[in-house]
């Protein structure tokens, strides 16, 4: 008998590496996303009580909106040298 006459037995699925680069690409992605899904559940934001705001429109003091509602407007308007 010669060696190369001998039939080799077919390879398991699992010895063979293009199978797992196709189970784990996909794979990867299901770990990541339910990795994802955790780590959101377990840190929601509180919700907030919209009771206590009394009908204002905003929660925020309207003196902590002044350098910003500054800045808009001199964004907005042209500059008188131009």
């Amino acid at each position: 008998m010669n060696p190369s006459s001998i039939a080799k037995s077919p390879t398991p699925w699992w010895r063979v590496g293009m199978v797992w680069l196709v189970i784990g690409g996909p794979l990867a992605v299901v770990v990541a996303g339910i990795a994802t899904a955790v780590i959101a559940v377990r840190g929601a934001d509180p919700v907030l009580d919209t009771s206590a705001r009394s009908g204002r429109t905003s929660v925020v003091a309207p003196d902590a909106m002044t350098p910003a509602i500054q800045a808009r407007n001199h964004a907005a308007t042209a500059a008188a040298g131009d």
